[in-house]
């Protein structure tokens, strides 16, 4: 008997009964989050997980932009590549990707995502687990599987099935509890540690780092960190020192230079001179040193990039919703920074890059960040504001956010995407700057909307 095959309209419906952190704003992290539940689930399809080569990253800022620079220069150098990352701006299918070498990875907007998990083979593998999936359920000691878990696994599944040669994971909130911490990754990297989801990660950049730091776990053969704050770097270190693991700190036994779009890192192994960094902003050199020293770590592994592949991969790489410009005249440029530390760097790159532009801003706040810190840096330099919010159930309200802007003579407020589109490009000039900010969420309904 036939059995017939899953739409991936009905993939996308089954994943959607899981519970999604991502679109709550309250709940209780350390007794939501359970390794043990998703490592015996993992243990009940045959730990597609174990026997991957991989590099797993965790931070607060640049972790996607880090892990798109890792799998780009990889891609390069010709290792089949898996890519996990979230959230997604579009499409879920966004979060699964795996990069061929000789195919491109980049192109317009339907291209910029390249190498996503097709329709069929999600539809098939959610068809495939779910027999799994409604077992562990119904007898799980642990509870039930999140969505997070659940397309976790897929990503697991579907890097097995196309046998990836590496894959680069990305962790979605912490780390310490996080799915992806189930791997055992060659190499793991820390981005730069902020302020963030402070009442689940803790109050103070130690405890965040706690969290962050939890990847960093005996088998792993080395780490990369990004410069931190002193409290943070304690924290990353004293974690490497317990197990053993090598730490290599960039700024301190990787030196790095920026200047004029250039980037030198002298990493591990090999010094990379004049290299060209495609994302806009200081911070995004920075990331991208980053790249470059894990994927030379992977040298201990024998597992080689030549220089020209380092130099390739990080020219090709594409990363939306990141400083990104869609548009000339007037500027259009979106970025999902959403913490303050993520918005003082956006702030930065605006007034150096587009310096004397009239700023336009669009913003929209998720409701459990860091409202009042992104607030106060938006108003030091938007000439106009416009507040709106995503149809994510995180999302403030504009009026929550206009509190934080009673001395700002020009402003608007609206609950529509559409409607701060079109009010933005009625206000601005062909010389002026729209600029789209403050939640992935809102950037990616606005991509959707432009593109």
């Amino acid at each position: 008997m036939c059995l017939r095959r899953m739409t991936f309209r009905e993939a996308r419906r089954y994943l959607e009964s899981f519970v999604n952190y991502e679109k709550v704003i309250v709940w209780p992290y350390k007794e939501s989050l359970k390794l043990e539940r998703f490592r015996d689930f993992l243990s009940t399809i045959g730990d597609p997980q174990t026997n991957r080569a991989c590099i797993h990253v965790a931070g607060s800022k640049g972790k996607g932009s880090t892990c798109a620079f890792i799998a780009s220069i990889l891609q390069a150098a010709g290792f089949k590549t898996g890519l996990y990352t979230s959230p997604h701006l579009s499409d879920l299918r966004e979060r699964i990707r795996v990069l061929v070498p000789g195919k491109a990875n980049t192109g317009t907007a339907t291209g910029a995502f390249a190498g996503m998990i097709p329709k069929r083979s999600l539809a098939l593998l959610v068809q495939k687990l779910k027999p799994a999936i409604e077992r562990y359920n119904k007898t799980s000691v642990y509870g039930p599987l999140s969505f997070f878990e659940v397309y976790t696994a897929l990503a697991f599944e579907y890097f097995k099935a196309q046998n990836t040669d590496l894959a680069v994971l990305e962790t979605g909130l912490g780390g310490r509890l996080d799915a992806t911490n189930v791997a055992r990754p060659l190499v793991a990297v820390i981005t730069p540690i902020s302020y963030e989801h402070t009442d689940k990660l803790g109050n103070t950049l130690s405890q965040i780092a706690s969290e962050k730091a939890g990847i960093i776990k005996k088998g792993i053969g080395i780490v990369i960190s990004a410069p931190q704050a002193r409290e943070a770097m304690e924290v990353i270190r004293n974690r490497c020192v317990s197990f053993g693991i090598p730490l290599y700190v960039l700024g301190s036994t990787i030196p790095y230079a920026y200047k004029d779009g250039r980037l030198d890192v002298g990493a591990v192994f090999s010094d990379y001179k004049g290299l060209k960094v495609p994302l806009l902003g200081r911070h995004q050199a920075v990331n991208a040193a980053v790249a470059v020293s894990a994927v030379d770590s992977l040298k201990c592994f024998g597992i080689t990039a030549a220089q020209r592949a380092v130099r390739q991969g990080l020219t090709r790489t594409v990363w939306p919703g990141r400083c990104e410009i869609v548009r000339r005249r007037p500027l259009v440029v979106l970025d999902g920074a959403q913490n303050r530390a993520s918005f003082r760097a956006l702030k930065d790159t605006v007034l150096s890059l587009f310096a004397g532009k009239k700023v336009f801003m669009i913003l929209g706040v998720s409701k459990d960040k860091d409202i009042p810190g992104i607030c106060t840096e938006a108003a030091g330099f938007a000439d106009e504001l416009i507040l709106t919010k995503s149809s994510n159930p995180r999302a403030a309200t504009p009026g929550a956010l206009a509190a934080y802007f009673e001395k700002k003579k020009v402003l608007y407020q609206t609950e529509s995407v559409k409607e701060a589109m079109r009010l933005a490009f009625t206000r601005a000039g062909k010389d002026d700057l729209i600029l789209v900010c403050g939640s992935l969420f809102l950037v990616g309904e606005f991509r959707d909307e432009y593109l």
